[in-house]
């Protein structure tokens, strides 16, 4: 590929203009349109931003047709991601008609007690996030009934919310479902499953050492437990009122999960859930395929025409008790089209930075004096949260520095899914911890607890990063491109 003239001639400030372009316009976002930023003006702003880097490399000689191909090569790269999220809209849409979800929600409630609710609140939207995959649906659904629940029993608000966020980033980060989890490799340049396997390292250890904190906390609240047997009593009776919950519905998560497991690539296995999703909800929710195709037709035909609206479109159950509405929403494909735009621009704009030499001479100048594995890897851990302070956004996070330290990863003989590991533990994670962040300003929003209030005690958050480095620093599980680990 060819970039401009010679990085070398670029001064590090013209480098730095496209993403000081960028992050001002993503701070205008977050003030004037707050969590709905990531909804459409920051993909404009990422595109503005491309502009203008592609504008300055263009005047510097680089020609259109290689920042054409910069951009045809790095959304290619993010193809099967862009695939992978359709199939996890389709599959959440499946899962929830099937009854699935309420499921994992009813069963996972059953665990709650006083003594150890920060601890179970952490566990519960760990498994819910590793079923879904998502951080966001995690937080905006169990998440709010556990912030009613804590606060009833008399547990601070930002502990309950840390509690939450933890389990929920701790799912979203190993889940082959979340969308960060296939960007990243996809960035990077390793497949899915071996991110995931080395994500392990320094993931497991980090949300035990936060489940062993949120234990010891949690033993200092006091509650009635009937507050919460009231409430589970509540939502069980809404969610069995609408769907046949019982252990059999969890056959078809279990078979994506051991498809997974025989390293079955990650689209196929997850076109197969979404079709077990649709042949249990035949199998054992007939009165839901009744409801959501209409009683007009032919059960046949009714299946088959709510098992598509499932998949593709916004689906709702109505059940009487609000808290249940609110969890039991699915949006289909068409759900995740606003990740897939945003992913598609972060792509853009970093291939377009990349064309024009500017990427490589911010390289340069961030890793300057970097001889050893530690010093790289904490270079890149700093400059994703750094991304997530400047940018705003947690993709952008992923995307930029992902690009910016390939090479140097290569040259050091290291292999890709080093450095997707190290862009989920200190990219993914860190994005809730910053109030203007899209992924801060939604989640204070959704579970009405100020970002400053329950940021200090996103315990695994925090540790993510830090165990990223300890791993580094000791030289343990680093994988070498000969497959080799020193």
């Amino acid at each position: 590929m060819k970039t401009s003239k010679s990085t070398k001639h670029m001064s590090l400030i013209v480098a730095f203009i496209p993403v000081i372009a960028l992050i001002a316009m993503l701070a205008g976002d977050v003030i004037w349109f707050g969590e709905d930023s990531s909804y459409g003006s920051n993909q404009m702003a990422l595109l503005i931003a491309a502009l203008i880097a592609g504008g300055i490399g263009v005047s510097r000689g680089t020609k259109w047709e290689a920042i054409r191909e910069a951009i045809s090569n790095s959304i290619g790269q993010a193809t099967e991601a862009i695939l992978i999220l359709l199939l996890i809209g389709a599959l959440a849409g499946t899962w929830l008609m099937a009854g699935i979800i309420p499921a994992f929600i009813h069963y996972g409630l059953q665990i709650l007690q006083p003594g150890i609710f920060l601890f179970a609140a952490a566990l519960i939207c760990a498994v819910l996030s590793l079923a879904t995959g998502s951080s966001w649906g995690t937080v905006g659904t169990v998440g709010v009934a556990l912030v009613g629940i804590g606060t009833a029993l008399g547990l601070d608000e930002g502990w309950i919310a840390g509690a939450i966020i933890s389990g929920a980033y701790f799912g979203d980060k190993l889940s082959p479902l979340s969308d960060t989890t296939n960007l990243a490799p996809a960035v990077a340049g390793t497949d899915l499953i071996t991110h995931i396997k080395y994500m392990t390292i320094t993931t497991i250890p980090s949300f035990v050492i936060a489940l062993v904190v949120f234990l010891l906390v949690g033993f200092g609240g006091s509650a009635s437990s009937g507050v919460e047997s009231g409430f589970a009593e509540g939502f069980g009776n809404a969610v069995n009122g609408m769907f046949n919950i019982h252990p059999g519905l969890f056959l078809a998560p279990i078979s994506v999960l051991v498809m997974i497991a025989k390293k079955v690539p990650a689209a196929p296995a997850l076109f197969i859930g979404v079709l077990l999703g649709a042949l249990t909800a035949v199998v054992f929710q007939p009165d839901v395929i009744v409801k959501v195709a209409g009683d007009d037709m032919s059960f046949a035909a009714a299946a088959y025409v709510a098992s598509m609206k499932s998949m593709a479109v916004d689906t709702a159950y109505v059940t009487g008790n609000a808290l249940a509405d609110q969890l039991l929403t699915a949006g289909g494909m068409k759900g995740m089209m606003n990740t897939i735009w945003l992913i598609i621009c972060a792509m853009t704009f970093g291939a377009v930075l990349q064309a024009a030499g500017m990427l490589k001479r911010i390289t340069a100048a961030l890793i300057s004096g970097v001889n050893s594995v530690f010093g790289l890897i904490s270079r890149t851990v700093g400059t994703c949260i750094a991304f997530n302070i400047l940018a705003s956004d947690q993709y952008i996070a992923i995307v930029v520095p992902g690009k910016m330290y390939s090479e140097a990863f290569e040259k050091q003989g290291l292999a890709p899914e080093n450095l997707s590991r190290t862009l989920e533990d200190a990219g993914t994670v860190t994005s809730v911890l910053i109030p203007w962040n899209t992924c801060g300003v939604a989640q204070s929003g959704i579970l009405g607890v100020a970002t400053i209030a329950y940021a200090p005690y996103c315990i695994f958050n925090w540790i993510s990063p830090v165990m990223s480095l300890l791993i580094a620093g000791f030289g343990y599980k680093l994988k070498y491109k000969d497959g080799a680990h020193r």
